[in-house]
Parts: structure tokens; C-alpha cells; sequence
């Protein structure tokens, strides 16, 4: 795992463990929300994207969402590809909901944290 990887590490959890908070207490859209929070913040670590991806799949399997089921499918094979060589698209939140190519813009928050964790790898 690399350096970024381990330093964005407790800022991915929380918002995961948010989310699974979301999810038990019936919040839906609330525990997306946290996963796609979790994709800005990992997207830059080949493990943190392709986890987040895969959570996302898991929420539309319990959503019974099969366009994100099979969103998050094709979204898992880009991000172990593409993630390494930096060819994702920067502050995209990850969901079937949008392009998987947007490039969207970061939360100031989030940047802060994506900036401390590569400063510090």
C-alpha cells in the first residue's frame, strides 16, 4: 500500500463508517452520500477507489439498483486500470449517477485532506 494510501486511510474509514451508520439507521441516501465522499477523498489510491467502487456496488445490490450494480461493476475494472496511471477523472463522486469520465469539482474540506495526505506520502 502506498504512502497516500495509508494517509488517506483514516479520512476514507470515517466516511464509511458513516455510511454503514447511514445504512443500519435506514438512511440511504444519506450512506451514499458518505460513499461518495469516501470516492473523492481515496480515488488518487488504486485500493481506496476500487473499495469505495465496490461498496458502492454493494449499497445498489441492497437498493436492488441494478443500473449501479452494474455501474459500479465497470467502475471497479476502471479504477484497478486506470487508477495507477492517473487517468481518472479528479473530484468525480463515483455514483452511475455521473459520467464516469466528469471531472468535478472538490469540496474545499476534502482538498485540504487529499492535499495533507499526498504532502505527507
Amino acid at each position: 500500500m502506498s504512502h497516500f494510501s495509508k494517509n488517506i486511510a483514516p479520512y476514507v474509514n470515517k466516511e464509511i463508517q458513516k455510511a454503514n451508520q447511514a445504512q443500519c439507521s435506514g438512511d440511504y441516501s444519506s450512506a451514499f452520500t458518505y460513499l461518495e465522499n469516501a470516492h473523492v477523498l481515496g480515488q488518487a489510491s488504486t485500493y481506496w477507489h476500487v473499495k469505495v467502487h465496490y461498496l458502492m456496488m454493494l449499497w445498489g445490490f441492497k437498493q436492488k439498483n441494478i443500473k449501479e450494480v452494474l455501474g459500479q461493476a465497470f467502475r471497479m475494472i476502471g479504477a484497478a486500470l486506470l487508477t495507477a496511471v492517473k487517468s481518472v477523472p479528479v473530484g468525480n463522486t463515483g455514483g452511475s449517477n455521473v459520467s464516469p469520465i466528469k471531472v468535478m469539482p472538490i469540496k474545499a474540506e476534502h482538498a485540504a485532506i487529499i492535499s495533507k495526505a499526498k504532502e505527507h506520502a
